[in-house]
């Protein structure tokens, strides 16, 4: 019994169907990490912890091996609306279309963004196509009434703020 257990105490669980405990499989705690993150993210409260997005992003983006271009959507309080995935590339890039990140925009009433996207290589710098795109989504958005507030690029564990660089 005491063998059992000790294995059982280096181990998170979860519940079946049937009511017994059993170790949890990778994909489970990551799943409830982005329950637990989501629920930290979304709606309640302005959007004042930087990190919480982070951790979010470092989960969902950050082990990808293929690009995605996401939107957090923002109301006037920068209280998130909704995490919409846009746009899903290839290991090297992906194709974002302005017209259609405005019309997603309009269509969840948002009064702000922050743009994210990951670099499945692993190194948050962004290239000049990053920052162009960044520039034309902003123009873009203005038109509108839509505030860009950051793009953030996710490269594994490492993120990079276009607002902290001074980019925007």
């Amino acid at each position: 019994m005491s063998q059992h257990s000790s294995s059982l105490d280096s181990s998170l669980l979860v519940r079946d169907v049937a009511g017994d405990y059993r170790p949890a499989k990778a994909d489970e705690v990551l799943q409830a990490a982005l329950r637990v993150l989501s629920g930290q993210m979304n709606g309640s409260e302005a959007l004042t912890s930087p990190q919480v997005v982070r951790n979010f992003l470092r989960i969902k983006l950050g082990t990808l091996e293929h690009e995605v271009f996401a939107i957090i959507h923002l109301d006037a309080q920068n209280r998130v609306i909704d995490y919409v995935e846009m746009f899903r590339g290839t290991v090297s890039q992906t194709s974002v279309y302005p017209r259609e990140v405005v019309k997603e925009s309009l269509a969840r009433n948002s009064a702000a963004l922050i743009l994210v996207h990951n670099h499945p290589s692993g190194v948050p710098e962004p290239s000049r196509a990053d920052e162009m795109l960044t520039q034309t989504l902003k123009s873009a958005l203005a038109l509108v009434d839509v505030r860009v507030l950051d793009h953030l690029v996710v490269a594994g564990a490492n993120i990079l703020s276009f607002a902290e660089r001074g980019l925007l």
